[in-house]
């Protein structure tokens, strides 16, 4: 069982014991209501991905702002947001295992549910579940159009794949996958514009391809927070999957934008006490590597010129003050931006919504540790 949350509705934000993991609600809901208008009208559909925050509340808050439903990575994601009333989930994965694939069908008995295929095998194997278990699942190729990670080669690859799963009993081939994850944090804004370039003439190429195999190739989905603009314009994507635009990380922060492009604010802190001032120069906060993911680099201490989040242990970050800085005392409050989103999600059981200088919500992380 989860621990008892840091905070009630209701509490000062003063009162929230820490670390927390907290959304600035005005800050979250401005950007959904960015990406849900930036989206409308434009013929696409918003199918955010929930790997960012694992959390049914904000996959609610999502669909009530247009989302057709939305994407995780694992069946166990899917099986928490089916359950929690999400009636159309794309596991944007590979699904290898008897267990794995009897769940994933088990679900698409009460939900629209679809997943991806780089080979053959899992096309047969899917096949078998779903006839099994008296269920449709629907699948997408994926295509490898920059990420070099999984995805067949675009073109001729893709449509032998699709004939494949056209043909298998229990399987509705839905369309392509072609999200180019190595894209999203590109510094600038023309290196992100010539990688989605190139991605898609690989998706079209690989649409192209399938529909003159004779067969329908009515979803191409992909693009995230990175690079939806690029997706959306191309006339190629009709399924547009970004899923940090609800937070936006410190390394999302990096990235440099074009004037055109939308400014997402940043919602999602951890909040950290100093625990101490001993050592000349810095401030110990207690949180430390189990409160925050460091694989994107550390974390933003957010409104404090001159602090800087210098390295961190299990339980302990040392925070560099400099000598323009205010320097913090005991038992002061810092707000960090994590570094990045999702795994920083992951650590945490509750996040805290507080709206100005008062607690209103208490979400469960309630696909923390879904890794199945």
């Amino acid at each position: 069982m989860p621990p008892s949350p840091p905070a009630q509705p209701g509490d000062a934000v003063a009162a929230i014991d820490t670390p927390a993991l907290v959304v600035d609600l005005d800050a979250f809901e401005r950007n959904l209501d960015l990406m849900s208008n930036a989206v409308r009208g434009s013929g696409l559909a918003l199918r955010p991905h929930a790997k960012s925050h694992k959390c049914p509340e904000i996959a609610r808050a999502q669909v009530e702002r247009d989302a057709i439903g939305i994407c995780c990575q694992k069946v166990a994601e899917a099986e928490v947001f089916v359950d929690a009333g999400i009636r159309d989930v794309l596991v944007t994965n590979e699904i290898v295992g008897a267990g794995k694939l009897r769940r994933l069908a088990a679900i698409a008995r009460r939900a629209t549910i679809g997943v991806l295929v780089d080979d053959a095998g899992s096309v047969a194997e899917l096949s078998a579940a779903a006839t099994a278990a008296g269920a449709t699942l629907d699948v997408l190729v994926e295509v490898d159009v920059g990420a070099h990670r999984c995805g067949v080669p675009p073109g001729e690859p893709a449509a032998r794949l699709a004939t494949a799963i056209a043909r298998a009993p229990g399987l509705r081939l839905r369309g392509i996958h072609a999200y180019h994850g190595a894209a999203q944090h590109l510094r600038t804004p023309a290196e992100r514009c010539d990688a989605i370039a190139a991605a898609v003439r690989d998706a079209a190429a690989s649409r192209a391809a399938i529909e003159a195999a004779g067969i329908g190739c009515a979803v191409v989905t992909g693009a995230g927070t990175g690079t939806w603009q690029h997706e959306r314009d191309s006339g190629v994507y009709t399924e547009l999957q970004p899923g940090s635009y609800v937070f936006m990380d410190a390394d999302y922060g990096r990235n440099a934008l074009a004037p055109d492009q939308h400014h997402f604010e940043h919602s999602l802190f951890v909040l950290t006490t100093v625990m101490s001032v001993a050592v000349r120069s810095q401030a110990v906060v207690d949180a430390g590597l189990k409160a925050l993911a460091f694989d994107s680099g550390p974390p933003l201490v957010y409104g404090a010129p001159g602090l800087d989040f210098r390295r961190a242990s299990d339980e302990h970050g040392v925070v560099a003050v400099t000598d323009t800085a205010i320097a913090p005392r005991r038992g002061d409050r810092l707000w960090l931006v994590p570094g990045h989103c999702d795994p920083t999600v992951n650590l945490h059981d509750w996040i805290v919504g507080v709206r100005g200088e008062t607690v209103e919500s208490v979400w469960a992380v309630a696909a923390r540790g879904a890794l199945a």
